[in-house]
């Protein structure tokens, strides 16, 4: 999982989450460390008590006894006390001479086998060589840990008479069951504290992110072409604080930005629209020119034909006035669209009414509903359809054998969409982002005016216009209007 594509609150979520089980886990693993650390303790402590009880034990059998206190004599002094001194204090004594030689044991006869017959040398060495005279070693037989702890028996003039073993098991039966009752209780609490870091989590990282998600909902809204409202967010830090300013300083300036580009590019549209109108009427004047100057030079009044060519002359300027005219009307079409009459209309009877001008019997309209009502202008609406048609039928050959023009009508998602598709030689893809400009036009006549007056007429109604298109396949083109 790659952290750096996730969100900044799950992160915090995962976080805070993370936080509790690791301090949980911390917790646990320090408290095991201390009761084992207790328990060794525990058990040195306990073991040093139970030494001392029986050397004071040792001490008085000592001095009640008759025989001479001698190394010799150990194994008669302790020949029954040593049974009872063991049940007393509930501990194995081993008694060994000064040489490391058992002497004698508190266990019975026939297990004393499993009891060493002989010290190690380090043994004698540590107790003889230090100045507690006393040797702890630690050992582990059948899974179970044993202390064994060697010191000197004395007489009353403190001259070492033997050494004295005290094996010792390490219980830990009452201690582990009292760590895992702790940690029982631990998890408990610490699963209750991570439901409620859960909650805490969710709805502090949901705080948070609110101020970004707010200015990330306000930056994915701003757009260039309409006013973007900035940012009023109470109560944020000083982080928070920066970037709205930051974000409504870039809305003043974006504001400013637009401005200067729509003046910019209002200007240059008229110099281009200028240009264009100029480009369309000499187009005309230059024929007229040329047949009123050949009209001057070959008039005559006795020409039997005069009558004739006057006729041909008159017909060729009154051709190209009209269509001067006809420049003259597209461009004042598309500058000021007329006022909408804007009504409740039924789109399947107005789409078939539109497609009734075209005879072409490729075209085909589809509609799965007999009534599909919106409020819009019935004359603008027909005039998007036959724009569109139009272009349909101009991008198919001529010589291409099988022709095909779809106009599709449907509602989703409250919107009014019309799909018209045709199987053409599609738009090549230099002139996709130049399709819906006033003056482009592929064609060999007319303005290029059609599409761009389309798109104003969509936009008016909050619309949306696209296309798809794929070379010599055709073009589908799509608009969308809101139903309400």
């Amino acid at each position: 999982m790659n952290l750096g594509k996730l969100s900044l609150r799950l992160r915090i979520f995962i976080a805070m989450i993370l936080l509790v089980l690791l301090a949980s886990i911390l917790i646990a693993a320090v408290t095991i460390y201390q009761y084992n650390e207790e328990a060794r303790d525990y058990h040195k402590e306990r073991l040093e008590r139970k030494e001392e009880n029986i050397k004071e034990s040792i001490e008085y059998a000592i001095k009640k006894t008759t025989y001479p206190v001698t190394t010799e004599n150990i194994a008669l002094i302790f020949k029954e006390e040593i049974y009872e001194i063991a049940a007393i204090h509930k501990l194995q004594i081993n008694l060994y001479d000064l040489d490391g030689e058992l002497i004698k044991s508190s266990k019975p006869r026939f297990v004393t086998d499993s009891i060493s017959k002989c010290l190690d040398p380090e043994v004698l060495n540590v107790i003889s060589n230090t100045y507690e005279h006393r040797f702890v070693s630690k050992t582990v037989e059948g899974g179970e840990s044993f202390l064994s702890s060697y010191t000197y028996i004395t007489d009353k003039k403190f001259k070492p008479l033997a050494i004295l073993n005290l094996p010792y098991l390490e219980n830990d039966d009452f201690l582990n069951k009292e760590l895992n009752e702790f940690l029982e209780r631990l998890a408990y609490a610490y699963l209750l504290m991570l439901v409620i870091a859960i909650s805490l989590a969710y709805f502090l990282s949901k705080y948070i992110t609110k101020s970004l998600k707010t200015i990330s909902d306000k930056m994915n809204e701003t757009r260039l072409e309409k006013h973007n409202k900035k940012i009023e967010i109470e109560s944020s830090s000083e982080e928070i604080a920066a970037l709205v300013k930051s974000y409504n300083d870039m809305i003043d300036q974006l504001e400013a930005s637009a401005v200067k580009l729509a003046t910019s590019e209002r200007e240059q549209a008229w110099r281009e629209m200028a240009k264009q109108v100029a480009h369309e009427i000499k187009n005309p004047l230059t024929p007229m020119r040329l047949s009123v100057q050949s009209f001057q030079r070959k008039f005559d009044p006795n020409d039997e034909n005069i009558y004739q060519k006057v006729d041909e002359y008159s017909k060729t300027l009154i051709q190209q006035i009209d269509t001067m005219s006809s420049i003259a009307s597209a461009f004042s079409n598309f500058a000021k669209m007329p006022a909408q009459q804007n009504e409740m209309l039924n789109l399947v009877e107005i789409t078939r009414l539109a497609l009734d001008i075209f005879s072409e019997d490729y075209i085909v309209f589809q509609c799965e509903e007999t009534e599909i009502m919106a409020k819009l202008d019935r004359t603008q609406l027909i005039r998007v359809i036959t724009n569109l048609v139009k272009n349909g039928i101009q991008a198919i050959p001529d010589e291409q054998e099988e022709k095909h023009i779809g106009v599709k009508l449907f509602e989703k998602n409250k919107q009014v969409i019309i799909e018209i598709t045709d199987n053409g030689i599609g738009i090549t893809e230099e002139n996709n982002r130049k399709i819906f400009e006033p003056k482009f036009t592929t064609k060999s006549s007319g303005m290029g005016l059609g599409l761009g007056m389309v798109k104003n007429i969509v936009e008016t109604y909050n619309g949306n216009i696209t296309f798809t298109t794929q070379k010599n396949k055709g073009t589908t083109f799509k608009v969308s209007f809101p139903k309400d």
